[in-house]
């Protein structure tokens, strides 16, 4: 067989005086990639733990939904159907935090799936309790049960944190991401469990919806090599005792007032559809959010966030006051929706600094029980306006609910320092 130059392989072959030398030729060197969500999704493991953890993240969007059409289509009460979902939520707000305290104690894994479990049990006898006819007070004590759900989300970022300490541009990618994770699974669940509702039976929205999340805490909890350490035991109080920690979760309380406000409002002047221009504005920014270099400055970035968040919530007020248009006030939605994901990821940043790393679940799961209060006081001020007052004063309250965040996050939160 002849033989076949490869110019590409070949030694280089130069003289230097009356000395051959021979240069082994290199292989071209690729750039790395610009995109910094392909970066962090090339971490070693990544993919497979955000996999496991979107499949278990979109039933949390898919079960008050698929609780109030099962419960409302079987007893023909909506207030019945409100209620053990208001109680899921209130058992969740004491429940949450003492999980989120045994996952930093004993790891992801050891107490996740317990938990998921527990949890899925739950779901499965609601729908069984509503299926049969079972007395009311069944139906609120199985759904309380869910109340043992891990924090997917904060697990996830957790896991960011870990492999990404000592990298605030990595990180705050990572956070941007979650919180687009967050609203694409928010915008998505309830519509998934509507159509499964409605196409296949009543109960199939819960039962899709538990299967869905105990198989992707199973798969998110089968990756070990990127589950954060346990940290050795310490007699550290709650994170409510940091320095800063109260002043962030009265500003997360009163954020969640602007999104709880905003969703009863809108679906009472315009039907809940038009709500997914909201996440979807969130998303999108999110995710640019995300591609850019932050500050050093945490604290007046995540200002800076909430001032724009003031503004852009008065725009659904000024399209519903001045013209009445659905269209205009879609596009009003849209643009406020664009500063909700940054200042989420710029809060959530600011509880990963405060919080010790042994704590870092609890941390950010405080935070987000803060937020659900926050969700179902501006959900009770925002039905309570639109009955009394009417449908286009009722937008008053998210902005004046931003305004609030604003002025706690001002006089209250402090950055650390050297963190």
């Amino acid at each position: 067989m002849p033989y076949e130059r490869n110019p590409a392989t070949e030694p280089l072959l130069t003289v230097s005086g009356d000395l051959l030398v021979i240069a082994q030729r290199t292989a071209p060197v690729r750039r790395a990639s610009t995109n910094p969500y392909r970066r962090l999704l090339a971490t070693p493991g990544a993919r497979a733990f955000t996999v496991g953890n979107l499949i278990a993240r979109l039933p949390m969007g898919m079960f008050s939904v698929s609780a109030v059409i099962m419960i409302a289509g079987s007893r023909g009460s909506y207030a019945l159907a409100g209620a053990v979902t208001a109680t899921g939520l209130a058992a969740t707000a004491v429940v949450a935090p003492w999980t989120a305290r045994l996952v930093d104690r004993y790891g992801q894994a050891r107490v996740a799936v317990p938990a998921t479990a527990i949890a899925a049990l739950g779901s499965l006898a609601l729908l069984l309790c509503v299926h049969y006819g079972a007395p009311a007070w069944t139906l609120f004590a199985s759904y309380a049960a869910t109340a043992t759900t891990p924090n997917t989300g904060g697990m996830s970022r957790a896991r960011w944190a870990h492999l990404h300490r000592g990298d605030p541009a990595a990180l705050h990618t990572a956070n941007s991401f979650e919180q687009a994770a967050d609203e694409l699974c928010f915008m998505l669940g309830p519509a998934l469990a509507a159509l499964l509702c409605a196409a296949l039976f009543p109960e199939a929205g819960t039962l899709v919806g538990a299967i869905l999340l105990m198989t992707g805490v199973l798969i998110f909890a089968a990756q070990r090599a990127t589950e954060p350490p346990v940290a050795p035991r310490t007699h550290a109080g709650s994170p409510l005792r940091t320095r800063g920690m109260p002043a962030l979760l009265a500003a997360f309380l009163a954020t969640g007032a602007v999104f709880g406000a905003m969703e009863v409002v809108t679906i009472a002047h315009a039907g809940g559809a038009i709500l997914a221009l909201q996440a979807a504005g969130s998303c999108v920014a999110g995710l640019l959010y995300g591609s850019l270099r932050p500050a050093a400055d945490i604290r007046r970035r995540l200002l800076i966030c909430l001032a724009a968040m003031t503004a852009l919530m008065s725009l659904p007020l000024l399209a519903a006051a001045s013209t009445g248009s659905l269209l205009a006030l879609a596009g009003a939605l849209l643009l406020a929706g664009a500063a909700t994901a940054p200042t989420m990821v710029t809060g959530m940043t600011l509880v990963q600094r405060l919080t010790p790393a042994s704590q870092l679940n609890e941390g950010m799961t405080l935070a987000v029980t803060a937020l659900l209060g926050g969700i179902a006081a501006g959900s009770a001020t925002g039905g309570w306006m639109v009955e009394h007052t009417g449908r286009v004063t009722g937008y008053v309250v998210p902005v004046c609910a931003a305004g609030l965040a604003l002025a706690v996050t001002a006089a209250g939160v402090r950055a650390p320092r050297g963190r």
